[in-house]
C-alpha cells in the first residue's frame, strides 16, 4: 500500500495513465505497435493465459494491454519508482490478476520477491536501458531463472548499432525534429510531465520519494542487438532474435 492509498485525497488514475502515454509517445511514436507484437508473440508462443512478470512495470503499461487482449493472464509488476507504482497501484486497485511488488532490480535478490517461482513471460519496454553492460548481464541472468523451459523474454528498448554512425546520425535527427515539433504542439515532455506530477496532491509526496532514489533521469549503455542477443544465450536462453524493429529501436525475443 502507498501513501497514496491512505489519504482522503484521490486521483483521476485513468487520466494519470494516459497523461504517461502520451508523454511516452511523444519519444516513442510507434509505442503500440511494438506492444501489439510483443503480445502476438505472447500468443504465439505461451498462449492465451500466461502468467506474466512486467519487468520495470513504471504504471502497467504493458499489464493494461495484456489484459486487455487476454482476460485470462495474470501479471506481476515490479519496479522501484513509487510514483509511477503509486499509478499502477490506482489503476489495478481490486483486480486479482494483476500484484505488484517493489524491488530494485539491481539487487540481485529481488526474484526472492516476486509471488512465484517461475513465469511463462517476462517483458519490459524501454526501461532498462538506463542499466551499463555490466548490471544489465546480470540482470538478463536473473531473468533467465524465472522464466520457465519454453517461455520467453523480450525486451522493447534503444539498442543502438555503432556500426553504422551515418545512419544512426540521420535518424536521430529526424526523430529530434519531430519531437521538437510535436513539443512546440504542447505535448509534454518527461521532465515537463514529472513537474506536473510533483505538483499532484496525491503524486508529489511519492514523486519526492522517487527523485531520492534516481535524481534525475540518466541513461545507460545501449548496447546492440547482437549484444542482447548473445549476453541472452550465454544467460541460458535457447534462442534470442528480434521480432521487431524501428528505425531507433528493436523488439527482442529471447526463448528458454
Amino acid at each position: 500500500m502507498t501513501d497514496a492509498d491512505t489519504t482522503t485525497t484521490t486521483a483521476d488514475w485513468q487520466a494519470w495513465q494516459k497523461s504517461w502515454d502520451r508523454q511516452q509517445e511523444w519519444y516513442l511514436p510507434d509505442r503500440e505497435e511494438r506492444f501489439r507484437i510483443m503480445l502476438d508473440m505472447v500468443e504465439a508462443l505461451v498462449g492465451t493465459a500466461p502468467r506474466v512478470l512486467d519487468l520495470a512495470c513504471g504504471t502497467g503499461s504493458i499489464t493494461a494491454r495484456l489484459l486487455a487482449r487476454f482476460p485470462e493472464a495474470t501479471s506481476t509488476g515490479v519496479d522501484l519508482d513509487p510514483a509511477l507504482l503509486a499509478i499502477a497501484e490506482g489503476t489495478f486497485a481490486g483486480d486479482e490478476r494483476v500484484s505488484l511488488v517493489t524491488a530494485d532490480l539491481k539487487d540481485p535478490d529481488w526474484p526472492a520477491k516476486l509471488p512465484y517461482d517461475s513465469y511463462d513471460a517476462v517483458l519490459t519496454a524501454t526501461a532498462l536501458h538506463w542499466l551499463h553492460r555490466e548490471p544489465l548481464a546480470d540482470l538478463y541472468g536473473r531473468v533467465a531463472g524465472v522464466v520457465r523451459d519454453g517461455g520467453v523474454f523480450m525486451n522493447a528498448d534503444h539498442m543502438i548499432d555503432e556500426t553504422t554512425p551515418r545512419i544512426n546520425a540521420a535518424e536521430r535527427a529526424q526523430r529530434h525534429a519531430r519531437m521538437e515539433q510535436a513539443e512546440r504542439d504542447g505535448v509534454l515532455d518527461w521532465s515537463q510531465w514529472w513537474q506536473l506530477a510533483a505538483k499532484d496532491p496525491v503524486l508529489a509526496e511519492p514523486t519526492a520519494r522517487r527523485y531520492e532514489i534516481y535524481g534525475e533521469h540518466a541513461d545507460g549503455d545501449m548496447p546492440s542487438v547482437a549484444w542482447h542477443a548473445r549476453v541472452l544465450r550465454e544467460k541460458g536462453f535457447a534462442e534470442a532474435r528480434p521480432v521487431w524493429c524501428s528505425p531507433s529501436d528493436t523488439l527482442l525475443l529471447a526463448l528458454r
